[in-house]
């Protein structure tokens, strides 16, 4: 069968049933907790204000990240880098130097920034194919890590504590946990795209050792044509992950919620039923011997970080607020929100930007098992260090 050709399947067969029951049971599940006018007023709030507040703000994010990426590639950083981190990046990530500026790309903004890059022709010629997909997990593993990192550290004006040795150890559980999340997808893309076949086919310059391509023109033309086309790569990227974060995180937030300030269903954006949170409080017996967390409540950070980093930073100050976190369950915090950074609302529009979208699911679950072990990790190396 042709790539983009549909399959055949009868009208009547068990398919449209299963989903029905599925599809109306997902929203009783729903509506009876919040009464249906209110889940419908909910579920459109959520998506609108994802839509104002966060992927606007990736967009414009994306705009920035990919005109200086434009400015990095052109007048050869990138490939300075290249040559300098591949030593390091290959035997830790299984990716060339080039990568490094994925991360710190990533680091300063969001998980797509990465994007901005990899859609650029020439950045994608130090790439094999199988690694490309792996550039997702990648970026993910830093995505946000600067303005949780800061955001955390400013939370000492509430609590009078000092957190940067508890961020420190979050921040090398992140890169831990991206490590073993980018080694695990080039596991899955290996065995499919094998290790030899070039991302790109027609890179010429690139490709020959010592040389690089650059823009035709003098100094002023090269730097507008990079920052200008870098830019309209950013927008691309925005608008292409539309569908990801409204569908998927606004499902995540709504199932992570809970009822208004007064304890009622009001309609207003991110309420939800509260399902994954209590999911956590059931598996307490597991979850505090990985993450040594010191409440239960605090298994909600990493939940609610599945489908927006941001969004958790409110429930780690609603925690220390209360009493229910100290330094070590911050550096857990840190680890797994820098490593998760909405995953689940941006991996699937991700894979699909990069054209790779049949591999969102091995995406997925590599990035599942890193972030988890982001926190496992942070636990082990604070507890350690706390001993020392």
């Amino acid at each position: 069968m042709e790539s983009g050709q549909l399959r055949r399947k009868k009208v009547m067969g068990w398919e449209p049933f299963v989903f029905l029951g599925l599809f109306i049971g997902f929203f009783a599940l729903f509506s009876s907790r919040m009464g249906l006018v209110n889940m419908l007023s909910t579920l459109m709030q959520t998506a609108y204000r994802l839509l104002i507040d966060t992927v606007l703000y990736i967009t414009a994010v994306a705009v920035m990240a990919g005109a200086m990426a434009g400015l990095l590639q052109e007048f050869g950083v990138v490939a300075l880098v290249d040559k300098l981190l591949t030593p390091l990046m290959k035997p830790l990530y299984g990716l060339p130097g080039a990568a490094s500026i994925g991360g710190i790309t990533t680091y300063l903004s969001d998980n797509p920034a990465i994007l901005t890059l990899a859609a650029d022709h020439n950045y994608r010629c130090y790439f094999k194919k199988y690694q490309l997909p792996a550039l997702t997990n990648f970026g993910t593993g830093f995505g946000m890590g600067a303005i949780i990192s800061t955001f955390i550290l400013g939370l000492s004006a509430i609590t009078g504590e000092n957190y940067l040795p508890a961020v420190l150890v979050g921040n090398i559980g992140a890169i831990a946990g991206s490590i073993v999340s980018t080694r695990i997808m080039l596991r899955f893309t290996r065995k499919i795209y094998g290790t030899e076949e070039a991302c790109e086919s027609d890179c010429g310059v690139p490709m020959q050792p010592g040389f690089r391509a650059v823009r035709e023109g003098g100094l002023g033309s090269r730097f507008l044509g990079a920052l200008l086309d870098g830019g309209a790569a950013g927008v691309k990227m925005g608008v292409d992950i539309v569908p990801g974060v409204l569908i998927i995180c606004t499902l995540v937030m709504m199932l992570t919620g809970s009822p208004g300030a007064e304890g009622a269903y009001t309609g207003a954006a991110y309420e939800g039923i509260g399902l994954l949170p209590a999911i956590g409080e059931a598996l307490q017996f597991v979850l505090k011997p990985l993450f040594g967390l010191s409440s239960a409540q605090g298994i909600a950070v990493p939940i609610t970080a599945l489908g927006s980093s941001g969004a958790s930073l409110s429930i780690i100050t609603r925690l220390l607020k209360e009493g229910l976190a100290n330094q070590h369950d911050i550096a857990v915090f840190t680890a797994m929100c820098m490593c998760m950074s909405g995953y689940l609302s941006t991996h699937v529009a991700m894979m699909d930007s990069l054209g790779c979208k049949k591999l969102t699911g091995k995406a997925i679950l590599s990035h599942t098992i890193g972030g988890v072990l982001a926190g496992v990790f942070a636990h082990l190396l604070y507890s350690l260090i706390a001993l020392i």
